[in-house]
Order: C-alpha cells, then structure tokens, then sequence
C-alpha cells in the first residue's frame, strides 16, 4: 500500500454521504458507456468472419447469375447486417431464418409503399422504420436489418414493388449459406426453440420460474428463451463444481459400513438393515470387494405386493430359512442381490456422483479404495448433507448466550 492510500482513505471516510454517492454515480454512468468483454476466442472469431464474408460472396455470385436485379445492384447494404446475425450470432433469435427472410421482405414491402404512396418528405423513412418494426413484432420475424431495409427503400424513393423479392431472394440464400457454412463448423442452425425441459424434482428453478421473471423483465433479448434455462442451470452446476472440487468422496462416506457376504441368510441380512436402520448392504467377498448389494427393494422384489393382506406374513416365510435340503425359494443374500453395483473411488470429486444421485437413481454408493476393497459408503443423506455444508447458506452467528442452530441429522 502506497504512503498517499492512507491519507486518500481518510480523505474519502471524511466525504459527505451524499457527495460519495454522486462519484460512484458518475462513475457507473462513464462505465456504461464502454463495451464489455467478449468472451469469444479468436477461433470463433475466424469462423465468424469467414463465414460472413464466404456467404454474402456466395449470395452476390447467384444473385448475378439470376440477373442485374432492380436498379442494377445484387446486394442491398442491410444485408450486411444480416450476416453479422447468421454468422456471428446463428443462436440468437433475430437470426433464424424466418426473421432474416420475413423480416426483410415486409420492410421492403413497408418502404416501397411509403414510398410509393406518400409524398417525399422528411418523415417519410422514420415512419417506414417505425411500421417496419410494427409489422415484424406482429408477424414475430424481428430482424434488426429489417429496419435498415425499411429506411434505405424509403430513403432512396423505391417504388418498384419487385425489389422486395430481391431484397427476400438474397435473404433466402443468405440464409442457405448459413444453414451448410454453420453446420459444417459446429453450430446448429436453424437453432431449434427446444420445449422446456421437465426440472429434476431437486431443482433449485423450474421453467416457469423463467417465464415469470421474462415477463417481468418484459424485453426483447438476443437470446432464446431454451438456450437462457440452459445457461442459467449449467452456471449453478457450475458454481456446484467450483464449491464442491474440493470435497472428495473420503470425506463425507461413511466409514466401516454395515456388510454382507455372498453366504448371509436373508433372516440374518434383514434383521441387519432392521436393527440399524439401513436400506442397502454392499454384499463383499472373503477379499472385501464388492460383488453385489442388497436392499429392501430386493427383497420386495420376490414378494407378491399387490395384496397388502397379509403383507408381514409373507415377508416373514420369505426370509425364514429352510430346514429342508432342497428348496425352491431363495436362501441367501447372493441369491436376490443386484449384481450390478455402481461404485466410486475415494479419491473422487463428491460433485462427479450428483448425476448418479439426480438422474442415476442410485440411493446407496459404495466406495473403494486403491485395491477395489470396500472403504466406505455414501447415501443420500451423506451427500444431502455435504451439499448443503458446501453450498448451503452460511449459519449465522448466534447471540451471545445462545447456541448456533445445528443442521438436522439424518
């Protein structure tokens, strides 16, 4: 710190309130002005302005070929404009191909007939543009071009109602080279609105929360509506992965689990998940890995629950064991486990298991060690509760006297 930041900060503390809120004022109002950051790299940039100058050459050369074209020009300046929006924004909803197509052809058709049919003046082209817009918000084909194309037909007295075709002529190939030029580098276009997507039942917005807050904000944005919801969701889980990076599956599993093996009478494995209250045992071998594990849902599963009469009994002759040689029901825990047992690694970020947890459907994790030997196990609550201590709000402190509210257990 500098010698004068004392002296400066003193300086600031002894600025009346009013006369502080006036600097960071202006200061905010001279920051508005200036442009923000582009997060774009150079090669998107390349992409951009190839694209852009390949497709209006591609555009000019057939719009040649057909013929000169009204007034001798294969081109009109707005188109430009356009190709900005194709090439460099081919997700924005200004720049599908309805609005670029439908956008210019109604401007023309509104200039021309200002045109035409108003005398020469001075307001002439504002109120070609201003209907231009009203048109394209009622036909929903707003393109920021369009109001260009409006302007220039009025500005120059078009009155020939065939250079509207032209002006759509060349819209239409523009966009042509914009569907084969994006596709080919990796962008999709058209860029399909996606209906909205049904939230998973632990998330933290829903798709009508979006819509609520865009008819609130009640402004046109560049962005669609589907591609918003999808930036706004990986940002949270995002924030989740930068929060929770350094959690690792270690830290919250639990440590000597209740177990099974392969030979465990099912009496023996229920009264087990009874008695402490667990739903899943990982089912290990002589090794301690893990070959299976064992639910409650398994042992439903070879139950008949579509009479509830009853219910407890058969449940009770299920598990009971056999004291004949031969039976026809299983007996042991590897008889009705699952095989197919999804496990993590200690060492592993806790973030990586929420698709198993959200989407997965998994309830119960084991987890191993180095040697693939069962070290631990992570339920839902396990990871509930780590969420909530890494992303949760912070507690805040308790007055003097008083205890800090404590989070619930399992």
């Amino acid at each position: 710190m500098s010698r004068t930041a004392p002296r400066e900060a003193a300086a600031e503390a002894g600025t009346p309130a009013r006369t502080r809120g006036g600097r960071e004022a202006l200061r905010t109002f001279a920051r508005s002005w200036l442009p923000a950051r582009t997060n774009v790299n150079s090669r998107e940039r390349v992409r951009a302005v190839g694209g852009a100058g390949l497709g209006l050459a591609v555009t000019a050369l057939i719009m040649h070929l057909i013929g000169p074209g009204v007034e001798g020009h294969w081109l009109v300046a707005p188109l430009g404009a356009s190709a900005v929006l194709v090439f460099a924004l081919p997700a924005s909803p200004l720049a599908q191909p309805w609005p670029v197509v439908a956008g210019n052809l109604f401007s023309a058709l509104v200039g021309v007939a200002c045109a035409r049919w108003l005398p020469d003046a001075l307001w002439v082209g504002p109120l070609a543009t201003a209907l231009a817009i009203a048109l394209m918000f009622g036909l929903r084909c707003l393109h920021p071009p369009g109001g260009a194309v409006a302007l220039l037909v009025a500005l120059n007295h078009t009155t020939h109602f065939p250079f509207s075709l032209q002006v759509a002529g060349g819209s239409a190939l523009l966009v042509l080279a914009g569907v084969v030029y994006n596709s080919l580098t990796g962008r999709r276009y058209p860029h399909v609105q996606l209906a909205p997507s049904t939230p998973a039942a632990d998330a933290r917005f829903s798709s009508a929360d979006v819509d609520a807050v865009l008819k609130r904000y009640n402004q046109v944005l560049d962005i669609s509506r589907d591609d918003l919801e999808t930036l706004i969701r990986e940002t949270e889980l995002e924030s989740y992965r930068r929060r929770l990076g350094t959690v690792r599956c270690a830290d919250v599993m639990t440590r000597e689990p209740v177990v099974a093996e392969f030979g465990t009478s099912l009496q023996e494995a229920w009264t087990l998940m009874h008695t402490r209250r667990i739903k899943a045992l990982p089912v290990i071998d002589r090794t301690r890995r893990v070959v299976g594990i064992v639910t409650q849902a398994d042992f439903f599963r070879h139950i008949d629950l579509q009479h509830h009469e009853g219910l407890g009994g058969r449940l009770r002759d299920f598990i009971r064991a056999t004291r004949t040689v031969m039976s026809s029901k299983p007996e042991v825990v590897g008889q009705i486990m699952t095989r197919q047992v999804r496990v993590a690694s200690e060492d592993r970020p806790l973030v990586e298991l929420v698709p198993l947890f959200s989407e997965g459907g998994h309830h119960h994790i084991p987890i191993i060690d180095d040697e693939r030997r069962l070290a631990g196990m992570i339920t839902q609550s396990d990871f509930v509760r780590a969420l909530y201590r890494a992303v949760g709000p912070e507690t805040p402190e308790a007055p003097q006297g008083q205890p800090a509210a404590s989070v619930p257990g399992r």
